[in-house]
Parts: structure tokens; C-alpha cells; sequence
């Protein structure tokens, strides 16, 4: 069973980039896509998250394990980066409108900038959400891996067991401003369709990096 799932895995892997390489390249697909993003925003935004982020998941055990396998309660954890990608699709307009709203009422410099417009987003964003974001993600996924080693499902018990210490010094201090503000910026200076599909595939990224980083150490 553990090749087949292998394997299962190792095709995702690849079939997804590639899916990804089709709607950047393709103006067909990438014509079907915006249709879809826009007529079913929260549907294609829980989607993009659920696949890409679990790929990046799947790309770091490799990176980590040196193999391809999912990891244990992937369909939960699936659900999670998908919510996470509900949140996303809502809040990332709202962090940007109002950006907007406040420059243009003179509390915030650079109205005319769409880079300044961009980098208060993503600093925004990130400061608050962003931190909620994945301290939710953690402790997710310690709830999870805790069920399935010893079927107890025990929110407290969860956030008990997270690092916090750990997780401030690689999200809060690290992730957050040398990789999530940087790369969001980014993410703003695209067109609104394509901010939550960025955002999902550079969960990849961010993935490998912590994954190479859990190896070196």
C-alpha cells in the first residue's frame, strides 16, 4: 500500500505544477480559470489552497524524508489549507481596501504608488492575520497528527503541545518578514484574481525552505 501511495504522491507532485504552468501560460486556460475564480470565488479559493499547500507538503517530506508520501490525515489537513484559502479569498480585498481608504485619506503615504500601496498591505496583513493565520495552522495540525497517533481530539490539549517559543522565533521573526511580506507584496501588485493563487503556490516554496532548513538542522 505505502508504494501505491507513493507513487499517488509523486504524481501530484507533478501533475499539479503543471496544472499551474497551463494557467500562467495558456490564454485558453487562463481564461477558463478567471471565469471560474470569478464566478465562484470561495469554492476556487479553497481549491487553489487545498491543492497547492498540500503539494508543498508533499514536496518537503521528499526534501525531508527523502521520499514521497503524504502525510498522516492529509484530507484533514487538505480542509485546513482550504479554509485557510476561504479566509484568504475574503480578507485579502478587505486588507487591500482598506490600505486604499486610509491612504486616500492621508493617514498612510503613497496613494499613487502601487508599490507603497502594496508593501502597507502586506505589512498589514501580515502583522495581524498573518500571525493569527499560522498560529490556527499550527495548532490544526498538531490536533491532527495528535488524533491519528492516539485518536484524542482535544483542542487544548493541542495548543499545549505547540513550541510557541519555536513558533515565534520561525514564523513571527523569521517567516514572517523576511519571506511572507516580501513575496505578498508581490502578490498586490497583481491582478485581484491572481492574489489567492500566488499566495496558495507560494505555500510551496515556503514549505521546501522549512523542510531544508528541518534537514540541514
Amino acid at each position: 500500500m505505502e508504494p501505491k501511495t507513493g507513487r499517488l504522491a509523486a504524481a501530484m507532485v507533478i501533475f499539479v505544477p503543471l496544472c499551474m504552468a497551463a494557467v500562467l501560460v495558456f490564454p485558453s486556460s487562463r481564461a477558463v480559470f478567471l471565469e471560474y475564480t470569478a464566478a465562484m470565488p470561495y469554492l476556487m479559493g479553497f481549491l487553489k489552497f487545498a491543492l497547492l499547500a498540500t503539494t508543498g507538503e508533499v514536496l518537503a517530506s521528499k526534501v525531508a524524508a527523502g521520499r514521497f508520501a503524504f502525510p498522516k490525515g492529509v484530507w484533514a489537513k487538505a480542509a485546513v489549507w482550504g479554509t485557510i484559502g476561504l479566509m484568504l479569498t475574503l480578507l485579502m480585498p478587505v486588507y487591500a481596501g482598506g490600505v486604499a481608504a486610509v491612504q486616500a485619506s492621508g493617514l498612510l503615504p503613497g496613494k499613487d504608488s502601487p508599490f507603497l500601496t502594496a508593501l502597507f498591505t502586506s505589512v498589514l496583513m501580515n502583522a495581524t492575520f498573518g500571525v493569527a493565520m499560522m498560529a490556527f495552522h499550527r495548532i490544526t495540525d498538531t490536533m491532527i497528527e495528535q488524533f491519528f497517533a492516539e485518536k484524542n481530539l482535544n483542542p487544548m490539549r493541542a495548543v499545549r503541545a505547540v513550541d510557541w517559543a519555536g513558533f515565534a522565533e520561525a514564523v513571527v521573526f523569521r517567516a514572517i518578514p523576511l519571506f511572507w511580506i516580501p513575496a505578498h507584496t508581490v502578490t498586490f501588485l497583481l491582478e485581484p484574481s491572481y492574489r489567492v493563487f500566488l499566495s496558495a503556490a507560494l505555500s510551496i516554496v515556503l514549505g521546501l525552505l522549512l523542510a531544508m532548513a528541518k534537514r540541514k538542522k
